[in-house]
């Protein structure tokens, strides 16, 4: 009577919602009267309540040995089994109820639960071979609809989010089973995977450690530390081997380092960028740009990347990409250096869309006063008109616009007012300068001279020499 009465008290509590204290009149209740299958089956109601599913499960478990006709019982273990991820377990439990009561309609409907929670499973597995982690995860999500309280799934779930590079969600998930077990290998091992992909190697190796503790045999933590270790020797002794001017040997460093794990974005981004580096210090530009270009596609916010690929872009004169490049890095930090070197681009950009006046009369940039007058000289006996006349009409139409030609760049160049305005970026003809009136002859004929100072005779067919007065 006294085990009634608080089995009476720990349902009127239950009534009102207030678990707590229905656990403790069902506890009281089964210390008064340890073998009522029912007052076992009241307490696991209520821990299932309280989310605590292994302590009722123990419950619900110790009802059913007392009364193997208990249904509540057979359903309550078999919604724990349920709630904790056994769903082989639940399917027996619930296969069971039906055996008792086979128009259980609770039961039927939680068997197909159980059976729904096993090919979710299944798939996952499959797909986790594929390494297709979404669909890992979307599976993981939908069985957590029915086992809210499995830790394995959960973990699963964490670690596709973690190889998906969706760190912040995944150290959550694992987070919260830690703060639940603070020893749970698996957790810790996917805390530590997170970390490692995100480039903080060392604090990674402490949690795969900590993974390794707890469970010695954890195969994926084993890996995940020997890889973390091996990753970090090789940056490191690649990057020692950069300070020390030994490019070479820094090369073949960050390849052997890019073939450890290609699952780990965030450091490859970094070897790949740092692979660039050295190429750029070797002159191997082209090769350089591929780095960068490897570099964000694994990571399309690293600056440092696009501000070395922009750098090789302008080495090799391919400036709109350089561009390209100096905007995206621009919009993301307004800063003055960043400003400096997009606006650098976009004159160098301009230049190149103009004749290159240094090209067309063959002197380097660094050219002296004398060397453009001596390659004025030579181009301009090369391309004048009555050099050529006897040639067709397609070759003296063309030889007539080399002459015009060398004539513009001379204009330019020979003026130090203009060439500095011309190497600069400016554009000439908004300056006032339209090089389309000027005239290639009164050039020529103002630096030999004037008109009869020399003439071009034919020595043979094709070929002349110049006569001077």
């Amino acid at each position: 009577r006294e085990a009634e009465a608080f089995k009476e008290q720990g349902n009127a509590y239950y009534a009102k919602k207030d678990y707590n204290e229905a656990y403790n009149y069902y506890t009281k209740a089964i210390d008064t009267c340890p073998n009522n299958a029912s007052y076992y089956g009241n307490r696991a109601a209520t821990l299932m309540m309280l989310g605590r599913f292994r302590e009722a499960l123990e419950d619900a478990q110790q009802s059913v040995r007392l009364d193997d006709s208990f249904v509540r019982g057979h359903l309550r273990e078999g919604k724990c089994h349920l709630s904790l991820g056994n769903a082989m377990a639940a399917s027996r439990c619930f296969q069971r109820v039906l055996e008792l009561d086979h128009k259980n309609t609770q039961a039927q409907q939680e068997l197909k639960n159980a059976t729904t929670v096993l090919e979710y499973e299944k798939i996952a597995e499959v797909d986790f071979e594929k390494r297709d982690f979404r669909k890992v995860v979307f599976c993981m999500d939908r069985a957590l609809e029915f086992a809210p309280a499995c830790h394995r799934f959960k973990i699963l779930k964490a670690e596709c989010l973690a190889l998906l590079g969706r760190y912040p969600e995944a150290q959550s998930v694992a987070s919260d089973i830690l703060r639940m077990d603070s020893t749970n290998a698996d957790a810790l091992y996917v805390r530590g995977l997170c970390l490692y992909y995100e480039d903080c190697i060392e604090k990674a190796v402490q949690f795969f450690v900590q993974a390794l503790r707890m469970a010695p045999d954890h195969e994926k933590a084993c890996l995940a530390c020997r890889n973390a270790k091996a990753l970090k020797a090789k940056k490191e002794d690649g990057n020692k081997a950069f300070k020390k001017g030994n490019y070479k040997l820094a090369y073949e460093l960050y390849t052997e380092a890019l073939g450890i794990d290609p699952n780990n974005i965030k450091t490859n981004a970094k070897l790949y960028c740092n692979r660039g580096t050295v190429n750029s210090k070797l002159r191997k530009l082209e090769e350089a740009i591929d780095d960068c270009t490897n570099a964000v596609k694994l990571d399309d916010t690293y600056i440092k990347a696009y501000l070395r690929r922009a750098q090789c872009y302008m080495d090799t004169e391919q400036y709109e990409d350089a561009v390209r490049d100096y905007e995206k890095v621009y919009q993301t930090e307004k800063t003055k250096e960043h400003k400096q070197l997009l606006k650098n681009a976009q004159v160098e950009l301009k230049k190149s869309k103009r004749k290159d006046y240094y090209k067309i009369l063959g002197v380097d940039k660094n050219a002296s006063e004398d060397e453009i007058k001596k390659a004025y000289r030579k181009r301009a006996l090369m391309h004048h008109p009555d050099r050529h006349s006897g040639a067709s009409a397609e070759v003296q139409k063309e030889e007539e616009k080399k002459f015009k030609e060398v004539g513009e760049a001379f204009t330019i160049l020979s003026d130090p007012k203009k060439k500095a305005r011309y190497d600069s970026g400016q554009d000439l003809e908004e300056e006032g300068l339209n090089m389309g009136d000027f005239d290639a002859n009164n050039i020529f004929k103002a630096f030999f001279g004037g008109p009869g100072g020399f003439s071009f005779e034919a020595s043979g067919p094709g070929n002349f020499f110049f006569q001077f007065g």
